[in-house]
């Protein structure tokens, strides 16, 4: 069976010997990627005083990866901003002209390129990643099962062979059972991959994901496999040398995902025992070292709900969620890659790896989870990250044990960058560590409500809920819980009665601070304002008092029976936006610990403010009583009425027309297909109707809500 997969793979000579060392030693490194992965590919070369350089296509120019790196050059004039980052050719010619020793691929575009990998080594430059014959091997899924079931990995019951036809799918699924999962053979990243519970899923999912697997990869081939139901997506950390040596980390859990694309990552899994780790470890070491296995490389598998643990693919590069493995191991995964390609041994043993306290990862997304997490561009406007020192002051009174962690923010953007739709829309990978699990969502939960983003629709808000959420806090997870959890759709952070009448107290102390400061530039001084605040669908009347210091101030609602006092450290009304304070509840036990809250000042209006708190937006009416008492013979503005229309939900390209002017459409039916950063989405008839003017074609670009046709009423249309 290995001689047959091997041949597949075209491994001939695997495992017979390594290169164990460069053909000169690295003293100049290039990123051949983008973003925050360059920047962190920099940072490492950067401590080992290797020189760095960068590479940029046109719509990079004023990137902040290109200014981090010692030297920065322009790629891919005249191709496509994606295609400038998959010319090799062009890439590893750029590195010769400079002088480059060695190129670290990052993660996505030529990151599992066998190609790339080859062209480098036939020009001398160390590939920093494993050889071309274990990127052919590992990257291929279908090859890669047949690999994994020689070296008695276990592996998924399936079909490993490639689907030619629709024939093939409604066969094969049929014989295994459904549900089934439809994957790219070369895919990454949750691209190719549809679930099918029925015939009609499984060849909708089959055109829709050879279609994707083209885009994303130049390749359609896929294959099927029985789809384990409340699965969880866990996979190991490998780090091997080119002397034999293998070492695995702490196994990630993974499990958090939307549309099979990671959303939330932590270190190391609630659910593995040590018995679990160490039997997935030493298999992962195994399939590894049957192929000759050198560099950084991750194991992924699916563990069911008896702890019983799947194959499902290596990829055979750097993970986006590496930084939670770094955390609670002390390995610089970077580092380590270049120290392999320098031909250096590991430095450690399977016995020296340890586990040290607990940390989260959140994928910050340029999506907008209100409108089914649909991909959002655009200009970051107001741009600030949460930093260590911020969040342990936060949590210093509260959770002291917290407040010993540490945050970490890996990204490639900043204030004014532009987030467009040629690219992946993470924005950046929030990590947070502490001592214990608890500590660690602590941190987060801190992080984001002091991470300013404004400018675009972005995700916060979702993370922020998952912080919160009774089955992520259990720790009773598994890759389909948001889907179930929120089978209807994200609809926003829902506030308790107590949380409701802290964002009541904030806007009130805002108001009042925003009074005191414009009484005070008149000489006047301002004691006691009465108010009525309108929040979450509630209605405050309140009394805002100076406290016991200048930046105290006691909130009171005599009619509502509860108060708070907000010892205020950041107002939010000047060069921070961010209003911080510790809080004191009367809902509270006598001696209970003050409360830290933050909450993000959006925009400020005259009879009011737009607050961000708990990471979703809450528009906050704040009024005199007299203006209250008038407030109601205000007439409410109409809304736009585009029930007759079907709108683009995302920026993007029009695919494909599924229908024609005057054809008449079932509730359900597809209408369109929109293609927005490499995803394909379907857009389906809302109601039965019959279809009107065609306001796009084929191929046009789409921005959020354009109008791509219009419908018309049966009966209108037999008139």
């Amino acid at each position: 069976m290995l001689a047959r997969a091997r041949a597949l793979a075209g491994l001939r000579g695997v495992g017979r010997g390594l290169s164990t060392a460069p053909k000169r030693p690295i003293k100049k490194l290039m990123a051949a990627n983008r973003g925050e992965i360059a920047i962190r590919i920099f940072r490492a070369a950067t401590e080992l005083n290797i020189k760095t350089v960068a590479i940029f296509s046109r719509e990079d120019l004023n990137s902040v990866h290109r200014y981090k790196a010692d030297e920065g050059y322009m790629v891919g004039k005249g191709k496509s901003p994606v295609g400038a980052y998959l010319g090799y050719e062009e890439i590893v010619e750029v590195a010769l002209k400079h002088g480059v020793d060695a190129i670290h691929p990052g993660y996505g575009f030529l990151s599992e390129n066998a190609g790339f990998a080859q062209a480098c080594a036939d020009q001398g430059i160390e590939f920093i990643g494993p050889s071309p014959h274990a990127i052919n091997a590992m990257g291929d899924k279908i090859q890669s099962k047949l690999i994994a079931k020689d070296a008695d990995v276990y592996t998924i019951p399936g079909f490993i062979g490639v689907l030619e036809t629709q024939e093939d799918i409604l066969r094969i699924a049929n014989e295994i059972g459904y549900p089934v999962m439809i994957k790219a053979s070369a895919g990454g990243g949750g691209k190719g991959m549809r679930i099918a519970y029925s015939d009609q899923e499984a060849i909708e999912g089959f055109r829709m994901s050879r279609d994707e697997a083209l885009a994303s990869f130049g390749d359609d081939r896929l294959f099927v496999e029985k789809f384990i139901e409340e699965p969880r997506h866990i996979e190991i950390q490998l780090i091997a040398d080119k002397h034999g040596n293998v070492v695995y980390l702490p196994e990630r859990e993974c499990s958090i995902q939307r549309r099979n694309q990671k959303v939330l990552e932590e270190a190391p899994s609630p659910f593995i025992t040590p018995e679990v780790r160490k039997a997935m470890g030493e298999q992962a070491v195994a399939l590894a070292k049957q192929v000759g296995y050198h560099s950084a490389g991750t194991v992924e598998f699916l563990v069911d709900k008896h702890r019983q643990h799947y194959f499902l693919e290596m990829n055979t590069r750097l993970q986006v969620e590496h930084p939670v493995t770094e955390l609670i191991s002390g390995v610089d995964l970077v580092e380590q890659m270049i120290r392999v390609a320098n031909g250096e041994p590991l430095s450690m043993r399977q016995e020296d790896v340890t586990i040290n306290g607990w940390a989260l990862e959140s994928r910050v997304y340029a999506e907008d989870p209100l409108r089914g997490f649909l991909p959002s561009t655009g200009r970051l406007m107001r741009y600030s990250e949460p930093t260590t020192d911020a969040v342990r002051s936060a949590l210093a009174e509260s959770d002291p044990e917290a407040a010993t962690g540490i945050v970490r923010v890996d990204s490639g953007v900043r204030e004014w960058a532009e987030i467009s739709m040629h690219y992946d829309p993470m924005i950046s990978k929030l990590v947070t560590h502490g001592p214990t699990r608890a500590a660690s969502i602590a941190l987060m939960r801190a992080a984001l409500d002091r991470y300013v983003i404004d400018g675009l629709a972005h995700n916060v808000n979702f993370l922020r809920e998952m912080m919160d959420h009774p089955r992520f806090l259990s720790g009773k997870i598994d890759t389909k819980l948001i889907e179930v959890e929120f089978k209807d759709g994200y609809t926003g952070y829902a506030p308790s009665e107590a949380q409701a009448r802290d964002l009541a107290a904030v806007a009130g102390a805002i108001q009042w601070k925003s009074t005191a400061i414009a009484m005070g530039v008149r000489g006047a001084a301002l004691t006691k304002v009465p108010l009525v605040l309108q929040v979450v669908g509630g209605t405050h009347e309140v009394t805002v008092a100076p406290g016991a210091s200048p930046e105290s101030v006691t909130v009171s609602s005599a009619v509502g029976g509860w108060e708070r006092t907000l010892d205020v450290r950041s107002w939010g009304l000047g060069a921070t936006s961010i209003f911080e304070a510790l809080v004191s509840s009367s809902d509270s036990v006598p001696g209970a610990t003050r409360e830290p809250v933050a909450v993000q000042v959006i925009d400020r209006k005259l009879l009011g403010a737009k607050l961000q708190y708990c990471g979703s937006k809450f528009d906050v009416t704040v009024l005199t009583p007299a203006q209250a008492a008038l407030a109601h013979y205000m007439p409410e503005k109409a809304s736009d009425n585009m029930a007759n229309c079907l709108v683009s939900p995302m920026p993007g390209i029009l695919l494909s027309l599924a229908v024609k002017e005057g054809e008449k459409v079932v509730m359900g039916q597809e209408l369109a297909v929109v293609e927005a950063m490499k995803m394909q989405n379907i857009l389906r008839a809302p109601c039965d109707a019959v279809v009107g003017a065609l306001a796009k074609s084929p191929g046009d670009t789409l921005a959020v809500d354009e109008v791509i046709l219009e419908f018309e009423m049966e009966e209108a249309a037999a008139a």
